[in-house]
């Protein structure tokens, strides 16, 4: 019924410019007035404010607009009917909604887009919004649309194997998608589209079975992300090396413990350390903070890097420090 209503609203707004163009014409015809005597006549007629007519009427006008008054009466008890029921079911101000959420994301430049509101898709949001990055959620399922709805979060009801939404969301201008949905041929479809609209796009899947994980990388993934693997290696590493689990579980990147984890691109830092050393960015002494990390531009990997190695353009530094150095570092670079 619903998808009926903005046909039969257009048909009834259609309706009223037609008994208003048969009462212009009308009156022109029939009384020989101007264009804008005759709309004037046409509106007091319809509307039925009581205004005093232009001129004397006729027989032949006054039957012309005792029907033009019963045909606009008609039309308005049609009219005032279709959009009562079209406000009643939401459609208006839903579709306000939809454009003025459709309207930030076309805003968006260099966010997230995130697949699926379940578990998983949480914890990514979460994350995201932690650290201020934009994001834009797709989701089908009513249930998880109020948990958005109630964490005030930007998102698109609809599909993510939809090409169509996707788009919505903002894939072509996105830096990257998260695509956690309960099946993994879904996840394979997204990842597929994804890349296909945006070649440099970081694209993270989910994937539930083990089979899947080379599909996915084969299709266009950046990473894939196993959950339930990660969450029984991570029991049973909690029975071999239970202290170094304990002291691992302490580092973040969250800022909600002592310890914590930076990434530091190196395009970001003043021009003046590109071609620089570690040395040279002398973070130690600047921020308390020490550089564990360095992942190059081939996306190779140092452990505790040396002291003289370049920072050059497309490499990234892995920080460790606690909670103040870490916003010193922030503050500072």
């Amino acid at each position: 019924m619903n998808l009926l209503l903005p046909t039969k609203l257009y048909k009834a707004i259609g309706l009223l410019f037609l008994v208003t163009g048969i009462g212009v014409v009308g009156y022109i015809v029939i009384s020989g007035d101007s264009f804008i005597n005759a709309l004037y006549m046409t509106i007091i007629t319809m509307t039925t404010v009581g205004f005093g007519e232009l001129h004397p009427l006729n027989n032949t006008e006054k039957l012309f607009t005792i029907f033009l008054i019963l045909t606009s009466i008609s039309v308005y008890g049609y009219t005032v009917t279709i959009l009562t029921e079209y406000l009643a079911n939401g459609r208006f101000f839903e579709k306000l909604k939809r454009k003025k959420v459709e309207g930030q994301i076309n805003l968006l430049l260099d966010h997230t887009i995130v697949c699926g509101y379940g578990r998983n898709g949480k914890q990514a949001v979460n994350k995201l919004k932690h650290f201020n990055q934009p994001c834009v959620i797709i989701e089908k399922r009513k249930d998880e649309l109020a948990d958005l709805e109630r964490d005030e979060v930007l998102y698109i009801e609809g599909d993510a194997t939809n090409d169509e939404d996707l788009i919505t969301a903002g894939i072509k201008s996105a830096r990257s998608l998260i695509t956690a949905l309960p099946s993994d041929a879904d996840n394979l479809f997204v990842v597929l589209t994804a890349r296909q609209y945006n070649k440099n796009c970081t694209i993270i899947s989910r994937a539930s079975n083990e089979s899947s994980y080379n599909k996915l990388k084969f299709a266009g993934a950046t990473n894939v992300i196993m959950p339930d693997k990660l969450g029984g290696a991570h029991m049973a590493s909690l029975v071999v090396t239970p202290d170094l689990v304990e002291f691992m579980d302490r580092l973040t990147i969250a800022g909600e413990v002592e310890a914590n984890l930076e990434e530091i691109s190196v395009n970001e830092l003043p021009k003046k350390f590109i071609s620089k050393t570690i040395l040279d960015l002398d973070l130690r002494k600047k921020t308390g903070c020490n550089v564990i990390g360095f992942k190059t531009a081939d996306n190779e990997y140092i452990i505790n890097p040396e002291a003289l190695t370049i920072l050059e353009e497309n490499t990234h530094l892995i920080v460790l420090g606690n909670k103040e150095q870490i916003k010193k570092l922030r503050e500072v670079f």
